[in-house]
């Protein structure tokens, strides 16, 4: 078991390999996830509207046009 000491250095050591994204990176990967969480949101609405349609029309019979 290393001490503290070792410890915070070896944390630091590892730090220092890290590559962090660049901003126009994370700018992008943020754009496509919003992106992302537009069209799901959309897919979920069509989806629940139409379940919802399908469960009414189950439930209460085809609309009659009388």
């Amino acid at each position: 078991m290393t001490n503290p000491f070792e410890f915070i250095q070896q944390v630091r050591a590892e730090a220092t390999k890290v590559t962090w994204p660049t901003r126009k990176e994370t700018f992008t990967t943020t754009l496509m996830v919003l992106a992302m969480i537009v069209l799901a949101s959309l897919f979920f609405t069509v989806v629940d509207y139409l379940l919802n349609h399908a469960v009414i029309w189950l439930l209460n019979g085809p609309l009659t046009s009388n």
